[in-house]
């Protein structure tokens, strides 16, 4: 077990979409690390930042 939840690894795999398939809810933006179970968060994806915002 990872002492520091924020350390990366090489074995580490962050991925983001959008995901449209509830389409009555609208689209959403969804972060996973498709390395652990249930690691993955999600919002609308209207409302997520840009990249240009990220910097």
């Amino acid at each position: 077990m990872a002492t520091n939840p924020h350390a990366m690894t090489d074995a580490d795999t962050i991925v983001g979409s959008i995901d449209s398939s509830n389409s009555s809810h609208g689209n959403e933006y969804v972060i996973a690390d498709i390395s652990a179970d249930e690691a993955w968060l999600s919002m609308e994806a209207d409302a997520a930042p840009t990249l240009r915002a990220w910097r």
